[in-house]
């Protein structure tokens, strides 16, 4: 029987933990305060940051790195390393799929393709998932103009695409099963424009389309232009939407 490690029981973290651990394999998720997390039947939650040593991991267990900074290169020998990266490592490039060249072009998009690197040293069965803009239940438009924090750049004319953190975690969890090997972008079937996703979510909770914030140089995911086809990796790990649109995941 494998052993399952999440390294970072995080947003979606938690949610492959839960998965796999509802399935009946035996997890271990790590976190730095496991006193926030709920566990779920057969998982076991660790205390962990990154720089101290994994020496209690199992050569035979099956990793998902999920963790936003650099681990790979102290980790033991593994089965299976699954890293959760960014298609934020395609720098601009406006059309993405699973045969488009990593552009970095700024030194976080170059960090984390030196992760990725880093990756596929320390284990030959490794498979790099590149989910877009991540978003769920508490996390998205939908919450943001709740809180009154939500923001567009310019005309909003910009695409983003977008993946539910559940069928991230699907597709994170069948990854962490199989073999397969390579690195692919993650995203769901329909890229929107910044200003219909903001509009669609006003119309739902009845609030005034927020005005736009003038476009200035930066990191903001908000400000990516960029349409993500997550087909390939979808077929190849025969791995199926609930969540086909942002429509049906915001669940206004």
């Amino acid at each position: 029987m494998s052993t399952y490690v999440i390294l970072g029981a995080g947003y979606t973290g938690q949610r492959v933990a839960k998965l796999l651990a509802a399935r009946g394999e035996r997890v271990i998720a790590t976190t730095r305060t496991p006193e926030t997390h709920a566990t779920a039947p057969g998982e076991e939650l660790r205390r962990w940051q990154a720089g101290e040593a994994l020496d209690w991991l199992p050569p035979t267990a099956r990793v998902l790195h999920s963790l936003p900074v650099p681990i790979a290169a102290q980790l033991p020998p593994a089965a299976r390393l699954v890293y959760l990266s960014t298609t934020g490592v395609y720098g601009a490039q406006t059309e993405v799929d699973e045969h488009t060249p990593v552009a970095p072009r700024s030194p976080r998009e170059q960090v984390r393709v030196d992760e990725e690197r880093a990756v596929a040293a320390a284990c030959a069965n490794h498979l790099i998932l590149r989910p877009a803009a991540i978003y769920g239940p508490d996390r998205g438009v939908h919450v943001s103009l709740l809180e009154g924090k939500h923001r567009y750049w310019g005309d909003g004319a910009n695409y983003i695409s977008r993946i539910h953190a559940d069928d991230l975690a699907a597709l994170a969890a069948a990854a962490l099963a199989c073999d397969l090997i390579g690195a692919y972008p993650v995203a769901d079937d329909e890229p929107a424009r910044a200003i219909d996703i903001t509009r669609f979510c006003c119309e739902r909770l009845s609030f005034p389309v927020p005005p736009p914030q003038a476009s200035e140089p930066g990191e903001d995911t908000r400000r990516a232009n960029r349409r993500v086809d997550g087909r390939a990796v979808r077929a190849a790990l025969q791995v199926e939407l609930r969540y086909p649109s942002y429509r049906v995941g915001m669940g206004i």
